[in-house]
């Protein structure tokens, strides 16, 4: 997320290292360049202009803090003005009303509505312990209501009946009646897109507007739309009271700049942001670490927390009575604990929350890809319950026969056992007591709050 727009922002950053001051001349160097990477991103040039302006005006004159040098004094300042321009009228999803509280999805075909809605209404589930029903009146496209069905028994989420034949509005109007007469806490209304805004289009959803009077409705935009994403959010906010943006395939977008000209545009907060196709990829818009990201200071606060969450704490709490025993660490161990890195979006998810300098360190390491995670998956899981128990049982033979069963190489079989001795050794040398008094001696050296 952002690749482009942070390798860009870096590049300037470092530019002004070895300056003793901010003078006009360098932060007007500076700027340009800032300005340059804005608009490769994408950004609309109001909203460009807008804050290329703010941070001139405190960087000209400002006087530096005797610990921050012009380069550490000027990510400050663009952070601050990132998290002012992304950030204002951020806030949680509203369900302060009468149940069922509905969500109306709007926006153009293709950019993620039905998946926002499956999307948001596991959010809701897990994180609000809320009953969620969802619906979709997309007439014009019968496998829009198909996927949102199928999505629905997936994640164990009811969906209210629709039929293509019907109209928007009655669908809309009988899935309310269930969700009252089944006590539902939230109704999510998946609305029909166009490849282009029309007037048929906008004609529907603010009759859908007036029928449901939905307390949050969302304008969903593809990160990746460029321009386009502009001139949608436009023509969306003009016909609909939006409350608010899903800022959807953040993942894919190495530019960005839909973030800033959406919320620009709309004047609606970004409420949700997509990084990834499955289920659970899904974040709240926190401004402070999204500016974070962008000038390349990871997030490790969302990292924690999406650790925190997904992790299996009764594993992880078994494994290091385990380790701290002396026991031996073997290959069930070494299964749970990629099964989990796969439980969090996979090695370049966690990647993308680390600061830049750690996340290039961490690339430059022999570092398993997700392809690779699925081959060594599959390779553990063709070994008997022995031979994971007792690696050192696994000859020739059965290397052939692993490498056989799991559709892989000898040689790739071979790397995953000399990878899992070199594991194996390091946690014995956590054993015995070492590691209680390794992490005693780096108390004073870890961050506050990990020490």
């Amino acid at each position: 997320m952002f690749d482009k727009l942070s390798s860009r922002l870096s590049t300037v950053v470092e530019s002004l290292r070895g300056r003793g001051r901010l003078t006009e001349d360098n932060i007007a160097d500076t700027l340009r360049q800032v300005r340059m990477a804005l608009l490769e991103a994408d950004v609309a040039l109001p909203v460009v202009k807008e804050f290329i302006e703010a941070v001139k005006a405190r960087a000209l004159g400002q006087e530096i803090h005797k610990s921050l040098t012009p380069g550490q004094a000027l990510v400050r300042i663009l952070h601050e003005e990132l998290v002012r321009v992304l950030g204002e009228g951020v806030r949680p999803l509203n369900l302060r009303t009468q149940p069922p509280a509905v969500i109306l999805l709007a926006g153009l075909q293709g950019a993620g509505k039905t998946t926002s809605a499956a999307k948001i209404a596991l959010w809701l589930r897990e994180r609000e312990r809320k009953r969620v029903l969802m619906v979709s009146t997309d007439v014009y496209r019968p496998a829009a209501m198909l996927q949102l069905e199928r999505l629905g028994q997936q994640l164990g989420i009811d969906v209210a009946p629709a039929d293509a034949a019907g109209r928007p509005v009655e669908i809309a109007e009988r899935a309310l009646a269930e969700a009252r007469r089944g006590v539902y806490d939230v109704l999510i209304v998946d609305t029909a897109g166009r490849m282009h805004v029309d007037e048929a289009m906008m004609s529907e959803v603010r009759d859908l507007g007036k029928a449901l009077s939905p307390i949050e409705t969302l304008f969903v935009v593809d990160s990746m739309a460029g321009q386009d994403a502009v001139n949608a959010a436009r023509a969306f906010g003009e016909a609909l009271d939006l409350t608010g943006v899903v800022l959807t395939k953040a993942d894919g977008d190495a530019r960005g700049g839909a973030a800033f000209s959406v919320r620009h545009v709309t004047g609606r907060p970004i409420l949700f942001v997509g990084v990834g196709e499955k289920p659970e990829a899904l974040e709240s818009f926190q401004a402070e670490r999204m500016a974070s990201r962008i000038l390349g200071m990871g997030d490790v606060l969302s990292l924690v927390e999406e650790v925190t969450r997904k992790v299996d704490r009764e594993e992880a709490e078994k494994l290091a009575r385990k380790v701290a025993k002396g026991k031996s660490f073997d290959l069930n161990d070494l299964l749970g604990q990629l099964r989990q890195i796969q439980d969090m979006g996979g090695v370049a998810a966690l990647m993308e929350k680390l600061p830049a300098q750690l996340a290039g360190k961490a690339a430059a390491a022999p570092q398993a890809n997700e392809r690779e995670i699925g081959r060594q998956i599959a390779i553990i899981c063709s070994m008997t319950p022995g031979e994971r128990r007792f690696p050192r049982t696994i000859d020739g033979s059965r290397r052939r026969r692993i490498a056989a069963g799991s559709g892989t190489q000898v040689a790739e079989v071979n790397r995953l056992l000399k990878n899992y001795l070199q594991m194996q050794k390091m946690m014995k040398g956590m054993g015995k007591g070492r590691l209680a008094r390794m992490m005693k001696s780096m108390s004073g050296r870890l961050p506050p709050g990990l020490g």
